[in-house]
């Protein structure tokens, strides 16, 4: 989640759900950050993943978690 996302409200709901079912989160400093990590030309304010072990894209998941684990706040 970015630590700049306007409205701030709405990431902290998140953050709160995230919590109350028990699934990592982190922030990032910035959403133009953040959308470049996922290769988008715009700013994104969150963004959740999840892997299933039988999942196709398992490995393309991993490949950009070191990129988004450097922008963590």
């Amino acid at each position: 989640m970015a630590a700049d996302a306007n409205p701030l409200a709405i990431i902290l709901q998140l953050r709160l759900l995230s919590e109350d079912k028990n699934v990592p989160y982190g922030f990032v400093y910035s959403k133009q950050a953040l959308g470049r990590a996922y290769g988008v030309s715009g700013p994104v304010n969150a963004h959740f993943v999840t892997i299933k072990e039988s999942s196709q894209l398992k490995q393309q998941i991993q490949a950009f978690q070191p990129t988004i684990e450097k922008l963590q706040v």
